[in-house]
């Protein structure tokens, strides 16, 4: 941590999200929409997946003992029931064989030690078919799909570096060509290499000297639009690589990311994905607004807690 960021602020910035999580658990649970054949994924089983990624890395980065730990391990279990202990999955798979993101939610669980024999069986088989190894997928997502499968008993190792190479970060894009896209694809490239903070081969060398050296311009420019939910995933980020990002001329710049973050909150806990979507001051913007950018904030703010 650089020395002028306070520990207390962000372990506050944690305990609020989550706080602000667990009382609205209902609405991640999965409704009868989302196991229709076109059922909407992206408000359904995304939402859900992302819980359970965000908890499992809680309980990985915290002790027993710590309260965080106690509301994480309480919310991944709920999420667990949601599928029918991994039932649901199967039923999805089953369904939808080339689709990924039964796969990808199903990784997010077995992460914490919650997995489903029959489902790791049937993803493997179905990722050993042509027709899944040959989906066009942009190069971000076939990284996560890559390491998703390891969580099956696949060894993807070997096709790591050729697709990593290919991601905007992995092939060192121009530091200027940084806008929402390649902020949303560099910050996943980092969060699949590290397993989501619990481990993971972690970020190569070169690419962590690239990101101490640009990620306090990117922070900055996503301090100035007021795009929270992009700033606590590039927060994610400056904790998971191995130095900070405290290259002059502002040294300062986590703890001012920190205090505008902090700030940025509703009275309930929740932070808004972009300033401008904010309600008014004693109100927050509609859960789909607020949910993921609230869920990137207590994850964001667990990593860069663990590593004092």
């Amino acid at each position: 941590m650089t020395p002028d960021l306070t520990p207390d602020l962000v372990r506050d910035v944690a305990t609020t999200s989550l706080a602000w999580l667990g009382a609205r658990r209902k609405r991640f649970v999965l409704g009868t929409e989302a196991l229709e054949a076109a059922g909407a994924v992206n408000s359904t089983w995304k939402p859900l997946g992302e819980l359970a990624q965000v908890c499992s890395t809680v309980l990985r980065r915290t002790g027993p003992a710590d309260p965080l730990h106690e509301r994480a391990a309480d919310l991944l279990a709920f999420a667990w029931d949601q599928t029918e202990q991994g039932e649901l999955l199967v039923r999805q798979q089953r369904r939808e064989p080339f689709a990924t993101y039964p796969l990808e939610v199903y990784a997010a669980f077995a992460s914490a030690g919650l997995r489903h024999d029959a489902f790791a069986e049937l993803a493997a088989a179905v990722a050993r078919a042509r027709g899944r190894q040959l989906v066009e997928q942009v190069p971000t997502r076939r990284l996560g799909v890559l390491f998703a499968e390891q969580h099956c008993g696949r060894d993807t190792d070997a096709a790591v570096p050729e697709v990593l190479d290919r991601t905007w970060l992995g092939g060192l894009a121009e530091p200027w060509t940084f806008e929402r896209l390649s902020g949303y694809a560099l910050t996943h490239v980092v969060f699949h290499l590290t397993d989501w903070g619990r481990g993971g081969p972690g970020v190569p060398p070169d690419l962590a000297t690239h990101l101490t050296l640009w990620l306090p311009p990117w922070l900055d420019t996503c301090l100035d639009a007021g795009h929270w939910d992009l700033t606590c995933e590039l927060l994610a980020v400056a904790a998971s690589v191995p130095d900070p990002p405290d290259a002059e001329p502002d040294p300062g710049i986590l703890a001012a990311a920190w205090e505008r973050v902090a700030a940025a909150r509703c009275p309930s806990g929740a932070i808004p994905e972009e300033e401008e979507i904010r309600a008014g001051a004693d109100d927050e913007p509609e859960f789909t607004w607020t949910y993921h950018s609230t869920l990137m904030a207590a994850f964001a703010a667990v990593l860069q807690g663990a590593r004092t």
